[in-house]
């Protein structure tokens, strides 16, 4: 990759993110989308081979998301079973 397709794709990034924390998510997506163009030009086999895997990535993501979903029902449930004077004791401390 040459070095002015380097720093514009670490410009436009590190600027994406910025524009993201400052709550402009607008622009944070206009520049995320300028720097994802960016490497889909340079390494054009990667994104189409990411492309034809999107679907396995979806679907581990979404087994992911239904695990993490459980567990936290789980430890809702466990915590609506005891007591509340623990979490006073230690709130206390």
């Amino acid at each position: 990759m040459e070095n002015w397709k380097r720093a514009l794709l670490a410009g436009a990034a590190g600027t994406s993110a910025v524009m993201f924390l400052k709550g402009n998510r607008t622009a944070g997506l206009l520049l995320a989308g300028v720097s994802v163009a960016m490497l889909a030009s340079e390494y054009p086999e990667k994104f189409a081979e990411f492309r034809e895997n999107l679907p396995q990535y979806v679907d581990r993501g979404m087994k992911f998301l239904d695990t993490a979903s459980r567990a936290g029902e789980r430890l809702a449930e466990i915590a609506g079973n005891r007591s509340s004077g623990w979490v006073e004791a230690l709130l206390e401390s």
